[in-house]
């Protein structure tokens, strides 16, 4: 199939997760990069551009002119990838679905609940997909969990534990100047929650995509160990379900020793599941009374949601940037089937409902926090 031609908002020079999109965009061959606006000047952007082989009127200052002239090109690109800081997604994200062009947003949705309010509207008023790439729901073994529990190989669930520490943050990596830490601990451009935003939100999404559980209500206890960080760097989270299932959710950037440590455990009345994201291609499933079992994406056992996004022989790594491409790959089904005139098919992919229901999730926790610890209700 022709390529989708492909602009990128954000994501220049000294951009790590603009390249990660990049990367991701290219693997299975179905976009191409045409434009973009890929920093907050000018002068940047138009570097960028040049480093990626872009012609220069192709490559702008402003996404909101990049959004109207690409608009009326013949050419002009079909989806748009925003990758810049949180509190930039709303209103870049409006200039491209109001005027029909497909978007591919980084996570979390938007820096504030507002917002998320305000973009669920633009896109439901816009006849373009829109795509929120939260990444590990990419990943083969995590499609094969999500069938399993859908199949009813745990029975009915009771408890979930996930867990997401790195310790990037361990130190005021901010006053150093480092860009990544700099903007992330900026409430103004973070949003009001830290690692809640940062990792919380890929973990809790991962427990919504895994088990299909409904959050009832949460009880949050964040902390900013690091002197003068004005986000949190470490949250511990309760969380009921309305199905009668309990769980708990660690989110931490302090903790020394681990880079990406991303875990996840399901249990049910017949069996449990346990994921972790540095082995990507083992899922460890036991049936209750019975030996564990090794579950990988091509071996004896593997399910078709897993084979489906599976593109390397077994035994092969297969992780981080192959999961971005799975997100890539099936917003590209979905734009191909517009472009024919069809109606796409049911998609595993994060939606804008699943950004506005994350940011929802880390207000949540805030105003538990902020009255020590108290149970309250996502404000979707």
């Amino acid at each position: 199939m022709n390529r989708i031609r492909l602009g990128m908002v954000g994501g220049g020079r000294d951009a790590f997760i603009g390249a990660v999109h990049r990367i991701a965009s290219r693997l299975d061959d179905r976009f191409e990069l045409v434009a973009g606006c890929f920093a907050s000047t000018a002068e940047k952007s138009r570097a960028s551009g040049a480093d990626l082989g872009l012609p220069d009127g192709r490559v702008y200052g402003d996404f909101t002119e990049m959004a109207q002239r690409e608009a009326r090109l013949k050419s002009g690109i079909e989806a748009v990838a925003i990758v810049t800081p949180n509190h930039v997604h709303y209103p870049a994200a409006r200039e491209f679905l109001k005027r029909g062009i497909h978007v591919i947003c980084d996570k979390p949705l938007t820096s504030t609940l507002a917002d998320a309010r305000k973009l669920v509207a633009a896109a439901g008023r816009s006849n373009a997909v829109f795509v929120l790439t939260h990444n590990y729901t990419g990943y083969p073994m995590i499609r094969q969990a999500r069938a399993m529990v859908g199949d009813g190989a745990l029975g009915k669930l009771r408890v979930v534990q996930v867990e997401y520490p790195q310790d990037w943050l361990t130190s005021a990596l901010e006053e150093t100047g480092q860009k990544q830490a700099g903007w992330r601990t900026d409430p103004a451009r973070s949003g009001a929650g830290g690692s809640t935003g940062d990792i919380g939100t890929h973990a809790f999404n991962l427990v919504r995509f895994v088990t299909g559980l409904e959050l009832e209500s949460l009880a949050a206890d964040l902390q900013s160990f690091v002197p003068g960080r004005r986000v949190d760097d470490n949250a511990h989270v309760l969380l009921r379900f309305k199905e009668g299932a309990r769980g708990m959710l660690w989110s931490s950037q302090v903790a020394p020793g681990n880079e990406n440590g991303l875990r996840l455990r399901v249990y049910g009345e017949t069996g449990g599941l346990d994921w972790a994201q540095e082995e990507p291609n083992k899922l460890w499933f036991t049936p209750f009374g019975e030996a564990t079992r090794l579950l990988t994406r091509a071996g004896p056992g593997a399910h078709a949601a897993a084979a489906a996004v599976s593109r390397i022989p077994a035994g092969h790594p297969e992780g981080y940037l192959e999961a971005f491409a799975t997100l890539y790959g099936e917003a590209a089904d979905q734009i191909h089937a517009l472009r024919s005139g069809t109606i796409p098919e049911a998609s595993a992919l994060p939606s804008v409902r699943d950004g506005l229901e994350g940011v929802a999730f880390v207000d949540a926790c805030v105003r538990s926090s902020k009255r020590n610890g108290a149970w309250v209700s996502l404000a979707t």
